[in-house]
């Protein structure tokens, strides 16, 4: 099943994409797509909302796309969780993964535009898949566990400032977590629709050109894996997002290679997710 939130943003309200495109109201089932609605089975009550035919069609056209999940209690982030990626940086390959967390306030829809911070020079660009959260999870016992409480995927944009993040300060917040640095959907793809995350290819281009090709088969840290070692740490609750690390190709990693100005834009796309499209402004 494939939810998402349209409407203008603060206004969104919650709906299934069919299988042939049509959109379809949400709203009798919930008032939104959020931690709530997921922790309380309201994906077998859309599904069956949706068998019953009892929700009426959205008509598409001029509706704005938000974010799929309403705003994340948490988002946390897994860096250097692809070899090549790891190699195109200089960094070592981790031997437990690099973890870091980002403002949930950065999270906004697919296709809105995104802000250059005042004063960046190295604004970057990463695909990523997203995990998010269904059940509460703590101290999961290892990967078969952590697939139980996946509500399922979506596309997730990175979007990183690599002097705030690298030169300003030992820890990466500053750098990740600026004004609409976190573009999701367009659609959460429920996890059995998915089944193996492994299997999905990532693509991003900068202005037509393509940038990274990459798969998550070549994540250092599975999805699986990653859940259940987050859990042991923290608190994993219905609604959060983990960003699972992006593959090769970022401006970071490709000398000579400009990075993000006002107008460039960016396309991303994520096997089975859909695709996100932004232009970028000046805040």
């Amino acid at each position: 099943m494939k939810l998402l939130r349209v409407g203008a943003p603060g206004q969104e309200r919650p709906a299934v994409r069919t299988d042939d495109g049509r959109l379809l109201d949400l709203s009798s089932v919930t008032p939104d797509i959020d931690g709530a609605f997921l922790a309380s089975g309201g994906v077998d009550r859309a599904r069956v909302a949706v068998t019953a035919g009892e929700l009426p069609e959205l008509a598409p056209a001029g509706l704005r796309v938000g974010a799929p999940v309403t705003r994340p209690g948490k988002i946390v982030c897994v860096g250097l969780n692809y070899r090549d990626h790891a190699a195109e940086t200089g960094a070592a390959i981790p031997a437990r993964p690099v973890v870091f967390m980002k403002d949930p306030g950065t999270v906004v829809g697919p296709y809105d535009e995104v802000l250059i911070p005042r004063g960046s020079v190295k604004t970057d660009w990463e695909v990523e898949l997203a995990v998010v959260i269904g059940r509460r999870a703590r101290y999961l016992d290892g990967p078969g566990a952590a697939r139980a409480v996946i509500a399922g995927y979506a596309i997730s944009h990175d979007v990183s400032e690599r002097e705030f993040q690298l030169e300003y300060s030992s820890q990466w917040d500053l750098g990740k977590s600026c004004e609409t640095f976190n573009p999701l959907g367009p659609w959460l793809v429920t996890a059995d629709e998915i089944g193996d995350p492994r299997n999905l290819a990532l693509h991003l281009s900068v202005n037509g050109v393509k940038r990274q090709q990459g798969h998550a088969g070549d994540m250092i840290f599975a999805v699986d894996h990653l859940v259940s070692y987050l859990s042991q740490y923290m608190v994993l609750e219905p609604g959060d997002v983990i960003n699972t690390g992006t593959p090769a190709g970022v401006a970071l990693g490709l000398p000579a290679t400009p990075y993000l100005r006002p107008g460039d834009t960016v396309e991303l796309a994520i096997d089975g997710l859909g695709a996100q499209r932004q232009t970028f402004a000046q805040a």
